[in-house]
């Protein structure tokens, strides 16, 4: 039981910094998917007095991912009222040529604007439309997410990292006596302290074991899937080799900071 206790605090600071990354992780895939569903969704409409060369302007505008011509029939058969087929043929030449532009990624504010003022550069381009009232208030809504998330994540771990703090000092507490006891009888440093990165090692190894089996699970839960599908994306919510791999980092050099900390404050003191 007193074993336990030894482990549990460190253990539970571990989890809490492995939970808040691993969150981190998850909400930053999500807002890339979100952006890249987005960014298939939106596209700008250019107007032009003649027909554009599509290659040209996919080589100008390296943002472009495609440019699709845009039929204005739909819009001749609204004004159709009798019209004879040779005077709808006039009108077909005379009206100017409507293209969607496609883009690689969702862009920011100053891509659009940056993107609008290259194609009206060019005089045959009469307007370029950007749905910027919405492209901007969606953005903002995106980059508001991502701060909350980021400060939810820091504030996360500067009060975990209070809480190994704490962890140190008390195992410093427990631990000197013996280390000062073996050092009386010669023992070298890293003897008098393999208990202490034994111990970090072996939590280490829980608290990355008990987040591999809690996101193991959470990634395999219906609910969770069926929240994303309702908002249109597919996240990877746990990699079990790379997002281990991070946490299982993240824990043995916290573990292994702990246990240094312990040594050096024990050598200053003697």
């Amino acid at each position: 039981m007193k074993s336990l206790r030894n482990h549990l605090s460190l253990v539970v600071a571990l989890l809490s910094i492995l939970f808040s990354l691993q969150t981190f992780i998850i909400v930053e895939r999500s807002i890339e998917a979100y952006k890249e569903n987005l960014a298939n969704n939106y596209s700008l409409v250019v107007v032009s007095q003649k027909i554009l060369n599509k290659n040209i302007i996919k080589n100008q505008h390296k943002l472009i991912k495609e440019i699709v011509s845009l039929s204005p029939d739909k819009v001749i058969k609204k004004l159709n009222s009798g019209i004879s087929k040779k005077n709808i043929d006039l009108l077909k030449l005379s009206l100017p040529k409507f293209y969607k532009l496609v883009l690689l990624h969702y862009p920011s504010p100053s891509e659009v604007n940056n993107l609008t003022k290259a194609l009206l550069r060019d005089t045959s381009v009469i307007k370029v439309e950007t749905f910027s009232k919405s492209h901007d208030t969606t953005y903002k809504l995106l980059l508001l997410f991502k701060t909350v998330i980021s400060v939810f994540a820091f504030s996360v771990g500067i009060v975990t990292i209070l809480l190994i703090s704490k962890e140190m000092k008390i195992w410093q507490f427990k631990h000197t006596e013996r280390m000062s006891i073996m050092g009386l009888f010669g023992a070298p440093t890293w003897l008098s302290s393999a208990v202490l990165f034994r111990l970090a090692f072996v939590d280490a190894l829980i608290a990355s074991a008990l987040s591999f089996v809690i996101f193991s699970y959470v990634s395999s839960s219906a609910w969770v899937q069926d929240q994303l599908l309702n908002i249109g994306i597919s996240v990877l919510i746990f990699d079990p080799v790379f997002d281990f791999a991070i946490m299982l980092s993240v824990a043995l050099i916290l573990s292994t900071f702990l246990a240094t900390f312990i040594v050096i404050s024990h050598k200053e003191e003697v």
